[in-house]
């Protein structure tokens, strides 16, 4: 196969450490950009590889001794390719045998000394990544060429993924772009918990300036907007379609211990709050904050509890009354509806508005998803009963911000997104987190997370964390610390073939039009005429 432009030739290397190449004395050093897609010819297979470092060389020691100056520009021409030269390293990542008609495959072997090496053509990335369609959703395009990198959906959803990187750097955006793919392409129903007001209904770029759209209005008919403060909404214009409620009936002792940090309980709440659960069953909060100090002591004294750590405990259940979406009991018809959606195919947004607190967040965060996924479960087990098809659950991606939140070392096997984490595709039920620390999530739940996108990370410890669990990941992690703030990321893992450096899509006119075309709607819309197309992309703006 011809490829437009040599880069260089393989000189040494290994399975394990990747291949080291001289660069052509003709194609200038700066052009090589880390992260960059290659090819490399052996004489039996194509190696598809990524540049992890670029390093500069010289025949002699002497010449770096005595370097020629800024008044010899002809000196520095005559060694320039033969006397001091550019190198660079790579490492293979996929392997195609030659006149092959087979999808890639893991490299198990490297070619042979002097190999050639080629910039990556059009075609190369079209037989690694595919086009877009059936299945397969754009995610960007690689950093020095405009042709799609594309992610595989049915592999997406079928795990729990990741979305990281540091503040400002767009994750908003790429879990904004991996959203649209799925809903657009039915890929899996989704539950997203907008705790910022980001993705249900129109949101802000980065840098707060431009307004985009969110699902909701791109995706009519398909997503559905439930929040937990309605005043907020009707403030900012939100169309949405219920009010949640959470009764404190519902409230669990698993769900008040996520709380212990937010609550500032003592060590000791865990077992007075148990001790509570026992005697007065589910509405043992209720029942517990309407004991007066007689009524508290002679519980205290009949359950052998301590009289300081439970009054503490009723002091700091206080908080929760202080939420006006906490009701002493809940009818949970909205979650009913909710559930009901999801198991339509349909996805749903959770928006928070003024109740941006970590005490908000975790306590309906988690309450919604364990009774969401305990009916799952139910079902899935049915359908396992059964075989019947129409008893199985659609796939169900659940969306979560600030994960570490939920995920930590201490939380991971304790909370519902620990147990979702771990049992895979399980019950059909998986989790994107988003997340800016990801040092912060417990190990565990980080290597079993199929793919990965990165954006920006500055800290070791939260580059060494993406890469839990990922084998020959070392020149990977420099080529992570390289991207650039904004508009890249890397990814990585079971949705893709091989890790990939992206300038990410844009999230534009363009983009919403190709999220418009041939959507669904419900059955008192217009007709999907292009000309009706062209004015709502209008409309968006």
């Amino acid at each position: 196969m011809a490829h437009a432009t040599r880069i260089g030739l393989v000189t040494s290397g290994s399975l394990l450490e990747g291949l080291t190449a001289r660069l052509d004395e003709r194609y200038e050093i700066e052009r090589l950009r880390v992260g960059q897609f290659m090819v490399v010819q052996g004489r039996h297979n194509r190696f598809f590889s990524m540049l992890t470092d670029v390093q500069l060389a010289a025949t002699s020691l002497s010449i770096l001794a005595d370097p020629p100056d800024d008044e010899h520009p002809l000196l520095r021409e005559i060694l320039a390719g033969r006397n001091t030269y550019g190198t660079f390293k790579l490492t293979p990542q996929l392997m195609l045998p030659e006149d092959s008609l087979e999808t890639p495959r893991p490299v198990k072997t490297i070619p042979a000394h002097f190999a050639p090496i080629y910039e990556a053509s059009e075609d190369d990335f079209g037989l690694v990544f595919g086009a877009e369609g059936d299945g397969k959703f754009q995610m960007g395009t690689p950093l020095d060429m405009d042709v799609p990198v594309c992610i595989d959906l049915a592999r997406f959803v079928e795990r729990s993924n990741g979305v990281f990187g540091k503040s400002g750097t767009g994750k908003s955006f790429l879990t904004r772009l991996l959203l649209c793919g799925v809903i657009k392409h039915n890929a899996a129903s989704n539950l997203i918990f907008d705790m910022h007001s980001e993705y249900g209904w129109s949101g802000t770029t980065e840098d707060k300036i431009q307004e985009v759209k969110g699902l909701s209005q791109l995706f009519p008919g398909q997503v559905y907007i439930y929040s937990l403060d309605p005043e907020s909404s009707r403030r900012r214009g939100v169309k949405y379609d219920g009010e949640i409620t959470i009764g404190l009936n519902e409230i669990r002792v698993d769900d008040i211990l996520l709380l212990q940090d937010a609550l500032n309980l003592n060590p000791t709440a865990a077992e007075s709050a148990f001790i509570c659960a026992q005697r007065f069953g589910d509405d043992w909060i209720q029942k517990l904050r309407e004991l007066d100090t007689e009524q508290l002591k002679e519980f205290v004294e009949s359950t052998g509890a301590n009289m300081s750590s439970m009054s503490a405990l009723s002091r700091k259940l206080a908080q929760l009354e202080q939420l006006k979406f906490v009701t002493r009991k809940s009818s949970q018809s909205s979650i009913r509806q909710i559930i009901d959606a999801l198991l339509a195919g349909k996805n749903v947004v959770v928006e928070f508005g003024q109740y941006r607190s970590e005490l908000a967040y975790m306590l309906v965060s988690n309450i919604l998803t364990r009774l969401i996924y305990d009916e799952w479960v139910r079902r899935t087990e049915t359908f396992l009963a059964t075989k019947k098809s129409s008893d199985k659950p659609p796939q169900l991606m659940i969306t979560i911000e600030e994960a570490h939140n939920f995920l930590t070392p201490s939380l991971a096997k304790q909370t519902i997104f620990g147990k979702i984490a771990r049992e895979l595709r399980k019950y059909s039920v998986t989790l994107l987190v988003v997340d800016q620390r990801p040092s912060s999530i417990d190990n565990e739940v980080m290597s079993q997370l199929g793919s990965r996108i990165t954006a920006l990370l500055n800290d070791d410890r939260d580059i060494d964390a993406v890469f839990m669990g990922v084998g020959g990941s070392k020149g990977l992690k420099t080529v992570l610390a390289s991207l650039d703030s904004r508009q890249q990321a890397m990814m990585l893992g079971h949705a893709v073939p091989m890790p990939v450096v992206m300038r990410t899509r844009a999230y534009d006119k363009a983009f919403y039009e190709a999220m418009m075309q041939g959507n669904r709607r419900g059955p008192s819309s217009r007709p999907r005429t292009p000309e009706l197309i062209d004015q709502e992309a209008d409309e968006l703006f």
